[in-house]
């Protein structure tokens, strides 16, 4: 079950999130941050966060500025804005009486739950799926028009079936963000799942995040995992791994 919920942007827009509702005991909360342009019914969204509640670990997952049904302009957002944004989630399901005790991030969104985790200092796991150790990785998906937004400040860029406006201050932040100091001084349970096979975001990101992290720190390989889980049960099966790690740090 997963319920409509809306809270405000940093930038003031309203962003629209679904809270997957445990049905029956509740073991903990958490939030969910989606990939780059990918928004929260995004399969690996949708399905980690519904296994997660079937499992009692009830989620919150929410399209990011001027995606899916959130309000704005994404080319006004960045990594910055998705981190700030991120910690703002985590604030709105404090608000409402759920402790965040769990945030988890799938691809450019596990760079921002590891960035965003020191504005969340109550949550005590951190879990990424296919992150990229440097958050500039990304702009392999938009090189081509690089030069354009540059020079011209910005330029349209399809991603799947979105045409969205790339603006030159989202290459610059994106460009600025670095990641190493924030897995350095985490100082909480890190989770660490990729697929070997990931051909969008190598296998090595997970080594040099892997090698960053202080104890306790943990890695599950994903073998046979497409990197945006669209294979079947790939989702769940993270979700499931997720769940059995985070057990002993979730408040009964």
């Amino acid at each position: 079950m997963a319920d409509p919920v809306t809270f405000p942007s940093v930038s003031g827009e309203a962003l629209a999130g679904l809270l997957d509702v445990p049905r029956g005991d509740v073991r903990g909360w958490g939030v969910f941050s989606h990939g780059f342009t990918l928004g929260k019914d995004s399969p690996a969204a949708s399905r980690i966060c519904k296994e997660l509640a079937a499992e009692g670990v009830g989620m919150l997952r929410f399209d990011n500025l001027g995606l899916g049904d959130s309000e704005g302009d994404w080319g006004d957002g960045s990594f910055s804005h998705k981190v700030a944004d991120t910690i703002e989630a985590a604030r709105f399901l404090e608000s409402t009486g759920r402790p965040v005790e769990l945030l988890v991030g799938h691809s450019f969104g596990g760079a921002a739950v590891i960035a965003a985790a020191r504005g969340i200092p109550q949550a005590r796991a951190i879990a990424t799926v296919g992150a990229p150790y440097d958050p500039s990785h990304v702009e392999h998906l938009y090189d081509a028009v690089v030069g354009r937004v540059l020079e011209e400040g910005h330029a349209p860029v399809a991603f799947g079936d979105k045409v969205l406006t790339m603006k030159r201050a989202f290459v610059e932040d994106v460009r600025r963000a670095e990641l190493h100091d924030a897995i350095v001084g985490l100082r909480r349970p890190l989770l660490v799942m990729h697929s070997p096979t990931d051909n969008t975001v190598g296998i090595s990101n997970a080594s040099e995040i892997f090698r960053a992290a202080r104890h306790p720190r943990n890695f599950i390989s994903l073998e046979g995992s497409d990197h945006l889980l669209t294979a079947r049960g790939q989702a769940q099966r993270a979700a499931r791994i997720i769940s059995a790690w985070a057990d002993q740090y979730l408040v009964d």
